[in-house]
């Protein structure tokens, strides 16, 4: 996929390096059960205050489907990043569909937190 292909409305994307340390973090969170896959889901941890980040797919159509969620992102202050492929982001969240969203969520004691605030610095510096 070329710079071209991309929606200009997906921003913040994720480069190479980035999408990969994402993509693992959203395999981890999925194995600790601190995911969930979909749209619906991402946008009802948001409206629950649940949310640590946001992941969507910049490949989703049309991407109008998940630009709700850059918009209660910035009102509940939720880092969020687009990263590539739905392809990629599903198979990341463990299952064998494309996923265009999905939504790592908080968890008492978890031991993905040093992760999952290394990630939320990166996608915070992304938006500078």
């Amino acid at each position: 996929m070329t710079e071209a292909d991309v929606n200009p409305k997906a921003y913040p994307l994720a480069d190479a390096h980035l999408t990969k340390k994402l993509l693992d973090l959203v395999q981890q969170s999925c194995n600790y059960k601190q995911l969930r896959k979909g749209a619906n889901e991402a946008t009802k941890t948001l409206n629950r205050g649940i949310s640590e980040f946001i992941v969507m797919a910049a490949d989703a159509e049309p991407l109008e489907i998940i630009l709700h969620l850059p918009l209660l992102c910035e009102g509940k202050n939720v880092p969020y990043v687009f990263v590539r492929s739905k392809q990629a982001l599903g198979r990341a969240c463990g299952v064998s569909r494309p996923v265009i969203a999905c939504s790592v969520t908080i968890k008492e004691g978890s031991q993905l937190k040093q992760q999952i605030q290394s990630i939320q610095q990166s996608i915070e510096r992304l938006l500078v």
